[in-house]
């Protein structure tokens, strides 16, 4: 009776969520597999993207496509000596965004996010637990959790209306393999 409430309720905020106007994405990934792909689903379970995570390269790289292969973004880590970077180029290899570690705090992380021709965003919140939210200035764009999800390895990611879905999703690749080295 505990556990049927409990889903219940989940549902209702999912719904709830739904209503808003912002795009959902299930980010899950396949721990398992080589180079540690992953697919990016929309809320109704269809797939969208791809984060094909490149085995064997000297540089931590993940190629950012749509369902039909095509690339979209290429998020690399830049070998900087003094702080965790990783740049997000787009299909033509221009810089669209910086995504770095700012601040470690013991209760939120803080990430800046430099975007070229726009404005940068900040993201702070629990980074390993992926309960945060990435901002522009005080409004917030997009909201990362993994307390919508049962499953371990999924989190949601949130993208309000009007903003660049595949570059959020792309800066939300980035600073879960920044934040999860090794994996």
């Amino acid at each position: 009776m505990f556990r049927g409430r409990r889903e219940e309720r989940r549902e209702e905020r999912r719904e709830d969520r739904r209503g808003d106007g912002g795009v959902h994405y299930e980010m899950r990934q396949k721990l398992v597999s080589i180079g540690d792909d992953y697919w990016i689903k929309n809320d109704r379970g269809e797939r969208m993207f791809k984060v094909d995570g490149k085995a064997l390269r000297v540089r931590q790289t993940l190629i950012f496509e749509d369902a039909r292969g095509q690339e979209l973004a290429k998020i690399q880590e830049r070998m900087l000596p003094v702080r965790d970077t990783m740049e997000i180029e787009g299909p033509n290899g221009e810089t669209l965004a910086s995504v770095k570690k700012a601040l470690i705090t013991p209760l939120r992380e803080r990430w800046t996010v430099q975007v070229r021709g726009g404005p940068d965003l900040a993201v702070q919140g629990n980074i390993l637990d992926h309960e945060y939210s990435i901002g522009e200035g005080r409004d917030k764009v997009a909201e990362v959790s993994k307390r919508w999800f049962r499953v371990a390895d999924s989190y949601g990611v949130e993208v309000d209306p009007g903003q660049n879905d595949v570059l959020i999703l792309a800066v939300t690749a980035a600073i879960d393999e920044m934040a999860n080295p090794g994996r």
